[in-house]
């Protein structure tokens, strides 16, 4: 009777380690599916991206600002920049004061160094751009006082930027979705464009821990002559401006979901690429003063891109917007930007799948 008793208590101390074990696993399982819950991705991503923006130079002299001191530089485009990513191309810094070192011996009126009067950087703020490219060729202009002012400021407006050798990424969340946005160029102080294995380890790096990876570049020649992608190192004014299709191709084999280009000044082909998609130049879309607006450089696109969770390309929009010296930024009723990539796409990309029509482009599957 008492060996009956002592199996008796084994079995209810058996049953009761079981019963506490099934009930810390059924606490478990609900956290994790909450987990779950709390990081469920949004099905569609909107990504508005333009090319290089310079809203007006007070180097050499204030003659070189907009009469209207800029507040009105993106009228006509003010209910087009929206998205979850509101991209561009900061064509030069923020600063007040200051002479180029890159103008000495030089006439200054006949230089290209750009620094915006540090208040524009406010318009950028209000009409809605919250990631900035400073990976370029004019950032630099008035050195690191211009570099680091730039970069202080953008940090105060809470603009997402990155490019330079200190700030080559830069990680946040929104909406639930967290990117990761860098930025490359084959300038001095920015992240090369020219290292591509150094870009391919970084973008890896940075998928481990995001969600959507969104690259940038600044290569190319520049001018209406550099309006195809070729397939080789490009070189302008005896300069590297790197080969833009084996960089951007690496990246994506890396992981990046979306690669956005500009520094050509005119608008370039596009591609999809294992589903990921390419912008190889977004043309000038906002830039005021000494650049050159003749012919294809006065017509960009404004892409108004969406992706799936996964990074993938569903579609993509094109505003055709047009610039001259009077009117400044409109909307080309024309679509010229629109014609023009579908006809540098047909060249450059022969028997790619992509469908052009209604200023829409996606995958001739669709």
């Amino acid at each position: 009777m008492k060996l009956s008793s002592n199996l008796l208590l084994s079995f209810l101390i058996i049953i009761i380690v079981l019963s506490c074990t099934n009930n810390n696993a059924q606490v478990n399982i609900p956290a994790a599916k909450q987990d779950t819950i709390e990081r469920k991705l949004k099905d569609t991503i909107s990504i508005t991206a333009v090319g290089d923006i310079m809203l007006g130079s007070a180097f050499p002299s204030k003659t070189n600002l907009p009469p209207d001191d800029a507040v009105n530089s993106f009228q006509a485009v003010d209910s087009l920049l929206k998205g979850d990513i509101v991209f561009g191309n900061l064509e030069g810094c923020f600063l007040n004061s200051g002479n180029s070192n890159k103008c000495n011996g030089i006439n200054p009126n006949n230089c290209y160094a750009f620094r915006m009067p540090e208040r524009y950087a406010g318009i950028y703020k209000k009409a809605g751009f919250n990631v900035l490219s400073i990976a370029n060729n004019h950032v630099g202009d008035f050195d690191a006082k211009g570099r680091k002012n730039t970069a202080r400021i953008l940090d105060s407006l809470q603009i997402h930027y990155a490019g330079q050798l200190n700030k080559p990424f830069e990680i946040f969340e929104k909406d639930s979705v967290k990117y990761a946005f860098c930025a490359f160029a084959p300038n001095e102080n920015t992240v090369s464009i020219n290292k591509i294995d150094s870009a391919k380890a970084l973008v890896a790096r940075l998928k481990k821990q995001v969600d959507i990876v969104i690259v940038s570049f600044h290569g190319g020649g520049e001018g209406a002559r550099f309006e195809h992608v070729p397939r080789k190192n490009e070189i302008f004014y005896k300069e590297n401006r790197g080969n833009v299709y084996a960089f951007a191709h690496a990246v994506i084999d890396a992981g990046a979901d979306v690669v956005l280009g500009h520094g050509p000044h005119v608008t370039r082909a596009v591609e999809v690429y294992k589903n990921k998609f390419i912008a190889y130049s977004l043309g000038n879309f906002c830039t005021y003063g000494m650049f050159s607006l003749k012919g294809n450089n006065g017509i960009a696109p404004l892409l108004q891109l969406k992706i799936n969770s996964k990074g993938d390309f569903l579609y993509a929009d094109i505003v055709s917007i047009q610039q001259d010296k009077i009117n400044r930024l409109t909307v080309d009723e024309n679509n010229r930007a629109f014609k023009r990539i579908k006809e540098l796409t047909d060249i450059d990309f022969i028997g790619h799948q992509l469908k052009f029509e209604d200023n829409r482009i996606e995958t001739k599957e669709n």
